[in-house]
């Protein structure tokens, strides 16, 4: 039995999976990203299985081949924008973890805010 058309055709719907993550990772849509990535994950899992019962035949392997290279493409890709992202968060971490460092040294002041004054004098 010929399972070629049917490897195909899971192939184009991975390929469709990968270009909505990826939409979704250059819209800045983390949540919505994060949502379909078990459905992509399990649509890897399924396509692997199907390969592994059948092999594809040289003349199969060739047509998957541009597809393959555009899922691949799209997963590079959104690692990259994933990356940017955890990136921008782990700045954002550490500029919440200075500012509860300071917020702590200055409870520590007992609420006294420690600032220069202007001495202006007013008898001249």
């Amino acid at each position: 039995m010929n399972h070629a058309p049917q490897l195909y055709t899971s192939y184009q719907q991975l390929l469709e999976q990968s270009n909505v993550m990826l939409r979704l990772a250059t819209e800045g849509l983390w949540e919505e990203l994060i949502a379909t990535e078990m459905d992509y994950v399990s649509a890897v899992q399924k396509l692997a299985q199907l390969t592994q019962q059948v092999a594809p035949s040289a003349v199969t392997q060739e047509q998957l081949r541009p597809l393959l290279r555009l899922i691949l493409n799209n997963e590079s890709e959104v690692k990259r924008l994933l990356q940017i992202r955890m990136d921008e968060l782990a700045k954002l971490v550490g500029q919440s973890s200075i500012q509860k460092s300071v917020l702590t040294a200055y409870s520590k002041q007992g609420g006294h805010v420690l600032v220069p004054q202007d001495n202006l004098d007013t008898s001249h």
